[in-house]
């Protein structure tokens, strides 16, 4: 028998109610509950491992890497710049298991490929975090208000969202990207994500928006208009912290799609430019070896899809612990019978 969700239940992955632990905090909940969505915890682990693999591997902040070769590194050409790793040990009749001196291949200049991979990695990183920071700021200051406020306020800043919605992304950041290149040497890792962090947020900020129109409503909202509080302290005091998580969701799952964008952007040539790499910009230097070397493609794909699916799946165990009764409702619903 499950109980009816209240103020002393919370609502577990099958869809029931338990009893809720007492004194336990809604941070320590939504973390319980994300601990519980499997695919979410296996996809944030494989996205820490990327992050820190990279990061140690190529280096940062001036912290020299663990691995030998850097992406700028002419080496001799090995193994016909074909990849040294083996994963096939030789009782099955491979080569045995082991890394080599170049595990991704060689260039046909001779540069290491899991450097130049790591690299690309890394900037494609830096490029999602930025942009997606940049625009939850932007997109949840300007929702908040928006929905806050209203009146001319709110018909401005929405009017004003509309018209950079109607501006495609991919065409803005090709046309700024083009003029970057031709009269500052390109945009670099920095100027690329601040370009498109700057037209990125306007879906964030109508979900916000629509958000507070709901909240601001509330009897604890009047509470603190009739105790004297500001409106910047109801604002990101009060309303703020109970729409956090279509915030949080949000910009998730806008990272994931920041990364596919730059990678788009990097292979049309608008986007990161050597000497400098990223993910897209590997495989636009390589596209016409598909055929005779297609490890070149294999590694940066694999990179891709991989940060964009876990980064979803991340977003989408967000969602479902902070909103439980989603789960509840589909949970039932399968439970309901589906016979004539």
């Amino acid at each position: 028998m499950s109980l009816e969700p209240g103020l002393n239940t919370k609502v577990s992955a099958s869809g029931d109610a338990e009893p809720l632990t007492e004194g336990m905090s809604q941070g320590r909940l939504i973390w319980k509950r994300f601990l519980k969505n499997k695919v979410a915890m296996a996809s944030l682990i494989v996205f820490l491992a990327i992050v820190v693999l990279s990061v140690t591997a190529s280096g940062a902040f001036g912290i020299p890497g663990w691995w030998k070769w850097k992406y700028t590194e002419l080496v001799p050409l090995e193994n016909g710049g074909a990849p040294t790793l083996s994963l096939i040990p030789e009782w099955l009749g491979g080569d045995g298991i082991h890394l080599g001196n170049h595990p991704f291949g060689q260039t046909l200049i001779g540069i290491d490929y899991f450097a130049m991979t790591m690299r690309g990695v890394q900037n494609s990183l830096i490029v999602m975090f930025i942009i997606g920071i940049l625009s939850a700021v932007i997109g949840t200051v300007l929702g908040a208000i928006a929905g806050y406020y209203r009146g001319w306020v709110e018909s401005a800043i929405m009017r004003f969202t509309d018209l950079v919605i109607v501006i495609p992304v991919i065409v803005l950041g090709a046309v700024v990207g083009k003029i970057a290149n031709e009269h500052f040497k390109g945009l670099g890792v920095i100027g690329l994500s601040i370009v498109l962090g700057l037209f990125l947020w306007t879906g964030l900020a109508r979900l916000v928006r629509g958000e507070f129109l709901t909240l601001r409503e509330r009897e604890y909202v009047d509470a603190a208009k009739v105790s004297g509080a500001r409106d910047a302290r109801i604002i990101f005091r009060h309303i703020l912290p109970n729409a956090i998580g279509v915030v949080i969701v949000s910009t998730t799952l806008l990272m994931a799609a920041a990364i596919l964008l730059e990678t788009g952007l990097s292979f049309l040539g608008f986007g990161i430019r050597p000497p400098d790499v990223s993910l897209g910009l590997i495989i636009s230097q390589n596209q016409n070896a598909f055929s005779t070397r297609p490890y070149l493609f294999i590694w940066p794909g694999v990179f891709i899809v991989a940060i964009a699916l876990t980064v979803n799946f991340i977003g989408d165990g967000v969602r479902d612990a902070f909103d439980p009764r989603q789960s509840r409702f589909v949970a039932r619903k399968m439970k309901e019978p589906t016979g004539l």
